[in-house]
Formats: structure tokens, C-alpha cells, sequence
């Protein structure tokens, strides 16, 4: 078992993350790039806006990545044995564009409770200051829900350009992550990241989240899939194991769950964003 140490779950209970923690090798990191890039050379379009949500479900490489019990060792140190997959996410920074993430909560949209749960980013590639890394406010999570301003800046990665205005950059600190590493963080703390300044791509392969079997979904449907111990409450419905890269009847699950999905972000907004 490779669980979180008694240091690392009191840095994640003070601060609201802890970073960074081994889980994959440099050769793993490079094949969650490679069917990145194999999918966005066979079928454009297909993982970007909304389609980068759920991506386990249309790719078995993805889908392992969820199951590494390096991660499910570190997750249950947080949540307890009871492990479900209820969501992935690829946040991708090409070289000099200008996407970023606004300071925010993953808690304020999403529909999860209790809290019961956990956000694992993965470093595909090195995530450093240079690439625009995730900054991390440490104690935001132990007070409560902010005001998010909905700006739907088309730079914005996130649904609505959800915004926490005013955070002090100054106290807050950089997560870096070399390719494989792995950042895990609070629903609650508020984080965000800046602009990708390098001359590559900077990839997170995002599991948003990893919940306890206790964690209902209030504002709509998710799909989940059991990671690791029991299913104790049964709130959610599974998803179907992929079967191969794209698989036809693996995409109609696929679009079924991102239709969901999107009905819960935008839940309450007047407009809708590209994500």
C-alpha cells in the first residue's frame, strides 16, 4: 500500500492539497499524451469544449489511469475505502495560448455531497510556473463557499468563467509537478492557474473526482465506476467499461453522460460557455 503519510494528511487537512506524489513513470505519463494526441489526430474536435469531460469512458489507457491503485492508495488515505470514479477531465494548455483557470472552488458548481471527496490532477507533462501550474490559496478550504462571478471569458477554461475576484496572489503557492506526479485537493480550496508561457504543452489528466460511496449528486445525473471497496449507498449509475479507443457504442454512453453533465454545470446559469 502506498498510502499518504501521517505528515502528508495533516499538509493536506491544513492546507487543503498536498503535492506532489508519485504515481506513474515517465513511460505512462507519455502514453496518456500519445492516445491524447492519437484521438486529436484521428477524430478533431472530438476531446475538446465539452469533450474533454468523462475521457475514461472512450479510452481503455484513460480508464487504467483511474484504476492505479498508487492513486487509489493515496485517495483512500482521504476518503476511505469506498472509492468511486465519478469524472474525468483533460485540461490542456497549448504552447503560448492564452488559456487560463480563475480562481475558484470545485464544490461551488458540481453538485457533490457531502464532501466527501477528492480531485486528483495528474501531471502529463511537467506543470511548472513557466507552463502555468495550479496556485493553490492553503486554509481557504476550512471557510466557507465564496461568491463566484459568472464571466464566461472565452480564455477560460472553466464552465462559466466561474471567478473568486480579489485573491492575493502573493499568499498563494504554485503546485509543480513533474510528468507522472500527482496533486491531490480539497472541494473546497481555492485555486486556479495562469497562462501556458512555454514552448510545449502542458496536460493534466484530471479525475474530478474520486467520491465516497456516501456522495449523492444534488443538481442532476452522474455516471460513476467503481474504483475500489463497495458501493454502499447505490445514489449513481454505472458507466460501461471501454472496450476499445472510440468504440461506437462506448461514444453514445459517452455523449449521454457529457448531455448530463452539462445540465449540472450550467445549472441556474442564463447562458452557456464552451466547456
Amino acid at each position: 500500500m502506498t498510502n499518504l503519510s501521517e505528515q502528508q494528511i495533516k499538509f493536506y487537512n491544513e492546507k487543503g492539497y498536498v503535492a506532489p506524489i508519485d504515481v506513474l513513470s515517465i513511460q505512462e505519463a507519455n502514453e496518456i499524451r500519445e492516445e491524447i494526441e492519437t484521438i486529436e489526430k484521428k477524430w478533431p474536435n472530438a476531446i475538446e469544449g465539452l469533450g474533454r469531460n468523462y475521457v475514461h469512458m472512450i479510452s481503455p489507457v484513460f480508464n487504467n489511469v483511474c484504476l492505479n491503485n498508487k492513486i487509489l492508495d493515496a485517495v483512500e488515505s482521504i476518503i476511505g475505502k469506498n472509492i468511486l470514479i465519478c469524472g474525468t477531465t483533460l485540461f490542456i494548455k497549448n504552447a503560448n495560448e492564452k488559456g487560463f483557470v480563475s480562481f475558484h472552488q470545485d464544490a461551488k458548481y458540481i453538485g457533490l455531497e457531502p464532501h466527501n471527496w477528492v480531485t486528483a490532477w495528474i501531471a502529463v507533462t511537467n506543470s511548472n510556473e513557466e507552463n502555468g501550474c495550479m496556485r493553490m490559496w492553503p486554509g481557504s478550504h476550512k471557510e466557507d463557499l465564496k461568491n463566484h462571478e459568472q464571466k464566461f471569458d472565452e480564455d477560460n477554461l472553466l464552465t462559466r468563467g466561474q471567478t473568486i475576484e480579489n485573491v492575493p496572489i502573493e499568499e498563494t503557492e504554485p503546485v509543480i509537478l513533474k510528468a507522472g506526479q500527482m496533486s491531490l485537493h480539497h472541494p473546497t480550496v481555492i485555486h486556479g492557474s495562469g497562462l501556458n508561457r512555454s514552448n510545449d504543452r502542458r496536460i493534466g489528466f484530471v479525475v474530478q473526482s474520486y467520491i465516497g460511496s456516501n456522495v449523492d449528486q444534488v443538481l442532476g445525473k452522474i455516471y460513476v465506476q467503481k474504483a475500489r471497496g463497495e458501493d454502499t449507498h447505490q445514489f449513481h449509475e454505472y458507466s460501461n467499461v471501454p472496450k476499445g479507443l472510440m468504440v461506437k457504442e462506448d461514444i453514445i454512453s459517452w455523449n449521454k453522460a457529457k448531455d448530463e453533465l452539462s445540465k449540472i454545470f450550467y445549472s441556474g446559469a442564463t447562458k452557456k460557455g464552451k466547456y
